[in-house]
């Protein structure tokens, strides 16, 4: 039995399949794809947020892909740009039109950090002093802890270190101007490109869902997982045998369903561990482009979103006319904001743009927005603490294993988590039984993957 159909999950169904095992596969969505899934938006296929498969995906992984899509898989190029100090700077950063449109005392500043040794704050490491120390104070204050508290909700000095290792690539001056570099067409691994489906990116998840059944196995969605108990899984009333329960819903949950019940220090680490969410907001609008760039970023504290994309530039099929606008808002579900009326929140977004530049002057045609509870993990300090408990003692537990994005509570695009998905079915020997050892192993793997944006 696998619990959830996102990536992980369906990608894991598949390797499973193949190899003869009788896979179930229970999603609570009325559709497959989890976080990474597309939904029908007025004659579009809208993605749930900004999605790019990345060239840096493993070639086993890419061939699956491409095998199975064809030509509906795009090679496009990336052509986003970065809203800062009132000034638009193209994303990926490029050299020439870095120093022709960035701030002076931007420039300035950065280039005097790169060459001045940073003081080490006294104290924990945390987000921020990683960061400091890597970049300086420069680009930290205008760019990335601002942008920290959009996203997290958190002060940088109030971020766990690894959050910083997981979410910045570009932690150094070296690793910046590296990553700058690979923007020239010629230099890098696949440059400033990525892929990306023709009829939204829950394509891929779809496509994997098609090849899992047709290996023979079975996929059901709208279930509600009540429990798991060893050899079985209840779900929606219904009781489910499983000799081995493969979970990719965010690992909190994961142990409040077990039974017997986990030891209450256990639910106090799951409760312990916090997740952001998010609100997608969708606008259709009457023009046939809105801006020529498939993603905005918007670190600025003014700026009421972090990011705006028109997935048409991203090569989403189309029809002439229209195109629409995904925004996406950062929150809690204890923010007012969460309880906001469709309407507020598309004013909530023209207002936004109209403060950088961008109004909406177009008819708006239709709006629909998307809640995410649980969008990604927030590393507040001591998390680990947390996480190394509640993992520990579900890895003792007979017949389950965690994994994907939610399940080992990671930051990680969607080639990670199927790389995870492909390392997990490679550890199951045919009694269904998991090698820990060599489980273990693959996850120290894992450590080292970084999000890329």
């Amino acid at each position: 039995m696998i619990l959830g159909a996102g990536p992980a999950g369906l990608g894991a169904a598949l390797q499973m399949a193949k190899r003869g095992f009788q896979v179930t596969v229970m999603e609570r969505a009325p559709l497959v794809g989890g976080n990474a899934a597309s939904f029908d938006f007025h004659g579009f296929r809208a993605d749930y947020g900004s999605h790019r498969l990345h060239p840096s995906c493993t070639e086993a992984i890419l061939s699956d892909i491409r095998s199975m899509l064809g030509s509906d898989l795009l090679d496009r190029p990336r052509h986003g740009r970065i809203y800062m100090q009132g000034r638009w700077l193209h994303f990926p950063l490029k050299p020439l039109d870095l120093l022709r449109n960035a701030p002076v005392g931007f420039l300035a500043g950065a280039a005097k950090d790169t060459l001045t040794k940073v003081r080490t704050r006294h104290g924990q490491e945390s987000f921020a002093t990683v960061l400091e120390k890597g970049l300086g104070p420069t680009i930290c204050r205008d760019f990335y802890f601002p942008y920290a508290r959009k996203i997290w909700g958190t002060a940088p000095e109030e971020l766990d270190a690894e959050q910083a290792r997981r979410r910045v690539s570009a932690s150094s001056p070296a690793k910046l101007v590296k990553k700058i570099l690979s923007a020239i067409p010629g230099i890098g691994k696949g440059g400033a490109r990525f892929f990306y489906p023709r009829n939204g990116f829950g394509q891929i998840s779809e496509a994997y869902r098609d090849a899992a059944v047709s290996a023979g196995a079975r996929v059901l969605l709208n279930g509600t997982v009540e429990k798991i108990q060893p050899g079985s899984v209840t779900a929606n009333g219904e009781t489910h045998p499983a000799d081995l329960v493969i979970s990719t819903i965010p690992i909190t949950q994961l142990a409040k369903r077990m039974v017997p019940s986990a030891p209450a220090e256990i639910i106090e680490a799951a409760e312990r561990l916090k997740y952001r969410s998010m609100i997608l907001i969708y606008l259709l609008i009457q023009t046939d482009s809105f801006t020529e760039f498939d993603a905005h970023y918007f670190p600025s504290p003014e700026i009421g979103i972090t990011r705006l994309s028109e997935p048409k530039h991203y090569g989403l099929a189309h029809a002439p006319g229209r195109t629409f606008l995904c925004a996406e808002l950062p929150c809690s579900p204890e923010d007012p904001v969460w309880s906001a009326t469709d309407a507020e929140l598309a004013e909530l977004v023209k207002d936004a743009l109209g403060k950088c530049g961008l109004p909406v002057t177009v008819p708006v045609l239709e709006i629909a927005t998307r809640r995410i509870p649980q969008a990604y993990p927030i590393y507040e300090m001591g998390f680990q603490k947390h996480f190394k408990k509640l993992d520990a003692w579900l890895t003792e537990q007979p017949g389950v294993l965690s994994l994907g994005r939610q399940g080992l509570f990671a930051h990680d695009n969607t080639h990670h988590t199927l790389a995870m998905a492909y390392a997990a079915a490679a550890c199951i020997g045919d009694d269904a039984v998991v090698d820990q050892s060599s489980w273990a192993l693959r996850r120290k793997e894992f450590e080292a993957f970084v999000v890329e944006d």
